[in-house]
């Protein structure tokens, strides 16, 4: 019997990440990216597009980025539309904003860049699914050089009245440093429940639910083998993944134990690591029911 996977309309929460100056961060992520302030709780802040929270940055004074560990690559937020990708682009440009880069990757367009304490971001629109190409079921990506002339011409003048980030913004996907990529695909996949979408080379692999191109990217590409980084070092905390009902988190409770993995079931949610040390916490999506 086939292992039941994920609901096709699980989806990604926010992210939670460590810092090592409060204030710098929050005036980064309002300024130069358009969030909005939810709120703060002693050395955390919360911010969003004005819904729920979307990031969430602990500060820690004196943490240090490590160099060669799992853990954070990128978070991605996806803009709804290439409109308001655009809009983005013009303010990180107004702010003078650095930016790491760009890329078409055929299934979406996307900006890269990374916050002062170095957290790699992505930001991105995605192409209509009725546009994405396969190669005998396996889903085409690729990394073309990005058109951000294009993309500035999309809000055709009325960046001005931009007042920041879309309500409809949310988590598109995460992108992890792992030390193990077979061993770290099969654990997301058969274990967690997504769908293997496609190895990317012998060094990165891509997995979903209901078919997106990626909700979890995973590479090597800082070593194969490295170790975590240490605890209060600046970087991922955890990552949400809301799931459709208790149902589903009582199958995946079921896939945790049948494969020995530790867990913490909490009032925030379940949260389970993966073999790398990444934190993911799984909770209901009560808008969904």
């Amino acid at each position: 019997m086939e292992e039941p996977k994920l609901d096709p309309l699980t989806e990604l929460g926010f992210v939670s990440l460590t810092v090592s100056d409060l204030r710098r961060s929050v005036e980064f992520y309002q300024r130069s990216l358009g969030f909005k302030l939810h709120g703060k709780d002693g050395v955390t802040a919360y911010l969003g597009t004005g819904g729920r929270d979307l990031l969430i940055v602990t500060e820690h004074p004196g943490a240090v980025k490590f160099p060669r560990t799992t853990g954070l690559y990128h978070f991605a937020i996806l803009t709804p539309s290439r409109k308001e990708l655009g809009h983005v682009l013009h303010n990180l440009i107004e702010t003078e904003t650095p930016l790491q880069g760009g890329a078409d990757h055929l299934v979406s367009e996307a900006i890269y860049l990374a916050d002062p304490d170095g957290n790699g971001i992505e930001i991105y629109r995605d192409r209509p699914r009725q546009e994405w190409e396969y190669d005998n079921g396996t889903l085409i990506m690729g990394t073309d050089p990005l058109d951000f002339k294009g993309i500035l011409a999309e809000p055709d003048g009325d960046s001005a009245s931009w007042i920041g980030l879309n309500p409809e913004t949310r988590l598109g996907h995460m992108h992890l440093h792992v030390a193990d990529l077979r061993e770290a695909a099969d654990f997301y996949e058969k274990v967690l429940g997504f769908d293997l979408q496609l190895y990317y080379g012998a060094s990165a692999a891509f997995l979903s639910a209901g078919g997106y191109h990626h909700h979890i990217g995973i590479n090597t590409w800082n070593g194969a083998g490295v170790p975590p980084p240490p605890p209060d070092s600046i970087g991922l905390r955890y990552f949400s993944v809301q799931l459709t009902s208790q149902t589903e988190v009582e199958r995946l409770i079921e896939r945790l134990d049948r494969a020995e993995a530790p867990y913490e079931n909490g009032e925030k949610g379940l949260l389970v690591r993966d073999p790398s040390q990444n934190g993911v916490l799984f909770q209901v999506n009560h808008q969904r029911q």
